[in-house]
């Protein structure tokens, strides 16, 4: 038996440290070679680190939350040379005095569990990781409303078990669902997920808790704090008759076939390719310790995305160069890559111009924060019908308003202005959108 280290490798280019967003292991856990033992964050992707020993973990090399530098020891694993892969395969070798196991009538086993990462027998586990289960499954749900975090292996498992997380309290950061809170529910049984927010209405609660800003929640954060603290805003307000480019989304839409369904973004996207075409100091990174602004060709175009750990803003490529159905079908992918975690470091970095829209439930109007470093924002608030004169009479039209924001430093107000009324004017009349050489 000889104990071996595992130390935190080089997730990326640049990157010298990272954040422990997660442990899926604990000292006595038997694990085998590729078992993931943990996830890390940078600033742009959550990555997982699978193991590249197959043992028992001896101690780990931090705790949830803590900035761990590349190089450093994650993990220290007990190994025994050739024998290690079967030790890890077949645990009740361990001991020969270990106790009987527990029977599967006490102890519900999941329809498929995680073959990743065995826990320890009874006999090798710290007695204090073997009464926890009982707190953790006391503690009530999420509020109502509330979307569970979880990584995709725990969502799977839990799927393939029958369990609704929402139902499950997670003890990991900022409420995250890990394997050990899964662990409890199926030592606990059916009382082990906890009651229904319903049936606890009309009762008085008290007390508080306390939640630790840590991994994408952290990252936010500190970004929102760096754009608005270094960046004096403006922020132009207008509002857009839709009820054009609404018919001729309904027209596309119709005769689709095997494209993807249109949405009001790829036609956004597209007229704000077509307005920087105009105005290309918009589509720029300002260097504000250099004093450099850096305009780009390229339209590279950030999303902001809602997904269950927070906002993450993936990056549609070259959109200039893209059609409304190429531009829907390459946002779709790439929300749901950033929804399950598969978004990669490429597909997370290199916007050089962000749109945010919050959709049917958005405001009437909002005042975007600047997606550092770059100098401009386009936010979309939701559509409603309204009465508009048209010179004769009130007419029924599909009216939304555009929030866009602009680093003031860079950007005077005249020009944000002229820049707004030109994606105003494209997306009234959305044949100058498609028109090589419009008027």
């Amino acid at each position: 038996m000889s104990e071996k280290s595992i130390k935190v490798p080089d997730v990326g280019e640049g990157v010298a440290q990272v954040e422990l967003v997660e442990w899926n292991v604990q000292p006595g856990t038997i694990v085998r070679e590729d078992d993931v033992i943990a996830t890390v964050m940078t600033d742009k992707a959550t990555v997982e680190i699978p193991s590249i020993f197959a043992g028992t973990i001896v101690s780990l090399g931090g705790e949830i939350g803590d900035m761990l530098a590349v190089g450093s020891v994650l993990v220290v694993i007990a190994t025994s040379g050739d024998d290690a892969k079967q030790d890890a395969a077949a645990p009740k070798t361990a001991s020969k005095t270990a106790p009987p196991a527990v029977p599967k009538s006490v102890v519900p086993e999941p329809a498929a569990p995680e073959p990743a990462v065995q826990r320890a027998p009874a006999d090798l586990a710290p007695a204090r990781d073997r009464a926890a289960p009982a707190a953790v499954t006391a503690r009530p749900p999420r509020h109502e409303g509330e979307n569970p975090l979880a990584a995709p292996s725990v969502r799977a498992r839990a799927r393939d078990a029958g369990i609704d997380l929402r139902q499950v309290r997670g003890t990991g950061p900022a409420g995250r669902i890990t394997q050990a809170d899964l662990d409890a529910v199926f030592e606990a049984g059916p009382e082990g997920v906890a009651t229904s927010p319903q049936q606890s209405r009309g009762r008085r609660r008290e007390g508080a808790s306390t939640v630790r800003v840590l991994g994408l929640r952290r990252k936010i954060a500190d970004r929102m704090a760096l754009a608005n603290t270094r960046i004096p805003h403006i922020t132009v307000i207008e509002e857009v008759d839709v009820t054009a480019i609404e018919d001729l989304r309904a027209t596309m839409n119709a005769a689709r076939g095997d494209r993807p369904k249109l949405t009001m973004l790829p036609f956004i996207s597209a007229g704000l390719c077509r307005a920087l075409a105009d105005h290309p100091e918009m589509n720029a990174h300002f260097d504000d310790d250099a004093g450099i602004v850096t305009r780009h060709n390229p339209v590279h175009i950030g999303i902001a995305t809602m997904t269950d750990g927070g906002l993450i803003v993936p990056v549609l490529r070259h959109a200039e160069a893209l059609g409304v159905h190429a531009i829907a079908a390459g946002i779709s992918r790439l929300a749901e890559a950033a929804r399950n975690g598969k978004a990669n470091r490429d597909e997370l970095t290199g916007s050089t111009i962000t749109i945010t829209s919050l959709g049917p439930i958005g405001a009437i109007a909002t005042t975007p924060i600047i997606n550092h470093p770059e100098v401009a924002i386009l936010g979309v608030n939701k559509m409603a019908i309204r009465p508009m004169w048209d010179g004769h009479q009130f007419v029924p039209r599909k009216m939304m308003n555009i929030s866009a924001s602009f680093d003031h430093r860079v950007v005077d107000g005249w020009d944000a202005a002229t820049f707004v009324q030109r994606i105003k004017q494209l997306l009234e009349t959305p044949a100058l959108i498609f028109m090589e050489d419009e008027a």
